[in-house]
């Protein structure tokens, strides 16, 4: 059954080959407008209150394996339209912040951009998963704009601290080895959920730490308060 699925995907591609990697060109331009933004509201926080709450930023693009993996997993239509319709995360960016408050600043200031429309939000940092994952995830579409026309496209944006992002990271590499035996992988997973608890408590302690250092200038982290 998989063998006749990936044919037929491999068949809707090569008959549409030319609007699949159209549609594809489209999510790197969304990719590349969102970026934009927070590159634009890193360097006007920099200005205004002399400190960059993005630490570095990554993209990417979700490879057709990966593309119909979630087809699959959905049991969606092999098509354009289903993959444009029902797959929000193809464009992907990745914010890395030093602070959890820096999250939810770049969230609000984003959202509140007059273009950007939010469809979907998930807070895994306020409610973290049972594997210890936090970050906060949103679905948003934002315009392209192209020779003649205009296009609405969606993009998954995740915000993390650097604590979050090297967590995910080691968790993610878990559950990839397929080698290790299902009592050590619980134990494992067990280990990362405790390790989970240890970087939130660091994140919290941080803020604190830093929130202490520029006590003299407490309108740098209340900006979302005026929202």
């Amino acid at each position: 059954m998989r063998e006749i699925l990936d044919s037929e995907f491999s068949a809707m591609i090569k008959k549409n080959i030319q609007p699949f990697q159209e549609l594809m060109a489209l999510y790197r331009c969304a990719i590349m407008e969102v970026e934009t933004k927070l590159k634009v509201l890193d360097q006007e926080f920099s200005l205004e209150y002399d400190r960059n709450p993005i630490e570095t930023i990554k993209t990417r693009l979700k490879t057709p394996e990966g593309i119909v993996k979630k087809l699959k997993k959905h049991n969606l239509p092999f098509s354009l339209d289903s993959i444009e319709n029902n797959i929000h995360d193809i464009a992907g960016v990745r914010v890395i912040c030093s602070f959890p408050q820096d999250i939810y600043l770049l969230a609000d200031c984003l959202l509140r951009q007059d273009d950007v429309t939010l469809i979907e939000k998930k807070d895994y940092i306020k409610n973290p998963k049972e594997s210890g994952y936090r970050s906060l995830h949103l679905i948003i579409e934002i315009p392209i704009f192209l020779l003649k026309k205009k296009r609405m496209m969606k993009v998954e944006v995740q915000l993390r601290t650097i604590a979050m992002d090297f967590w995910a990271s080691l968790e993610h590499k878990l559950q990839y080895k397929k080698s290790i035996p299902p009592e050590e992988a619980k134990d494992i997973s067990r280990e990362l959920q405790e390790c989970a608890q240890i970087s939130a408590a660091l994140d919290i302690r941080m803020e604190a730490i830093k929130n202490r250092i520029h006590q003299d200038n407490p309108a740098a982290d209340r900006i979302t308060e005026q929202s």
